[in-house]
């Protein structure tokens, strides 16, 4: 039974989220699930200690003793074939910037006889996760995308992400794909909708989710123009990729009533039938997605094209 548990990580931008995970099913181990908050300007040793706190914890809880395999679903820039951290200039773990996870990490984690490491991107592992266990996975060709501090996608068919892909943009992401005066990050991420609310009502607000509970004519404009933009961005995309279903996750998803349905209307305005899932795995599906790395065959379909940032 043991080797066929993984423990899945959700590293995110103050916190890490830590389970084991049964490969037959894919599903989480109940009573493994721990998550602890981390200081992601800490020195390197207290980043891998608050890591460690809830590594340790499932490890334990999950009776896993021996060899234990770990799969981190780990935000970019990232060297994910080799687990060499590249964090700079994204205000986040910069002091893990060219350390190697594989090497360092162990010394924080106990009672184990060896370790094995993977490592894949935190939106394609989210993406890998609802294509195999949620509403998506009746669907062979999706998308799945993850708003919140960054903008997240991945391009994912028969459960496997697309990378080099003719129907896929480079890289299989979209987040640095050129979009009006930047980047596609730039237009989808938390900060532009605090900076678009703040150019309407001179007000700063803390969050998406206070915009959405305002819920003021600045609020109304904020969403509309943030759903215009993401289906005037996507289109040419989905044109080339044709995918059946779109999921969305990430902290904007939570208010997707106020724009989704402008997304919906340009995208059929385009001819294009594609259908929209807001996630209920959310963090669970990114567990899952980073756990399925040991399953032996899909690593094989994807451990040669894992990027290198």
């Amino acid at each position: 039974m043991k080797n066929k548990i993984a423990i899945g990580i959700d590293i995110g931008g103050s916190h890490i989220t830590s389970a084991a995970v049964d490969l037959g099913n894919l599903c989480i181990l109940s009573g493994t699930t721990y998550s602890n908050k981390v200081n992601n300007k800490g020195s390197r040793e207290s980043i891998f200690t608050d890591w460690c706190k809830a590594i340790n914890k499932t490890i334990e809880s999950a009776s896993i003793s021996g060899k234990v395999n770990i799969g981190f679903a780990m935000p970019g820039p990232f060297h994910y074939k080799t687990g060499l951290a590249m964090f700079e200039g994204n205000d986040k773990y910069e002091n893990l910037y060219n350390v190697s996870i594989p090497e360092e990490l162990p010394k924080y984690i106990k009672n184990v006889d060896s370790l094995e490491l993977r490592f894949l991107n935190d939106a394609t592992s989210f993406g890998v996760g609802v294509s195999a266990m949620g509403k998506a996975k009746n669907h062979s060709k999706i998308i799945a995308i993850t708003l919140g501090t960054g903008f997240g996608s991945c391009f994912i068919k028969d459960g496997v992400p697309q990378v080099n892909s003719e129907d896929v943009p480079s890289g299989g992401c979209l987040w640095d794909k050129p979009y009006k005066k930047g980047i596609g990050d730039d237009y989808f991420s938390t900060r532009w909708c605090l900076r678009r609310y703040r150019e309407l009502s001179n007000k700063d607000v803390q969050g998406v989710k206070e915009i959405a509970e305002i819920n003021d004519e600045n609020s109304k404009t904020v969403f509309k123009e943030f759903g215009a933009n993401m289906a005037d961005f996507m289109i040419p995309f989905l044109r080339e990729y044709r995918p059946k279903i779109i999921v969305l996750g990430g902290n904007i998803s939570n208010a997707s009533k106020f724009f989704l349905p402008t997304i919906k209307d340009k995208i059929q305005e385009a001819g294009l039938d594609i259908g929209f899932e807001i996630s209920e795995l959310m963090e669970d599906a990114a567990i899952i997605g980073s756990a399925k790395l040991f399953k032996p065959q899909f690593w094989n379909q994807i451990k040669e094209e894992l990027p290198n940032l």
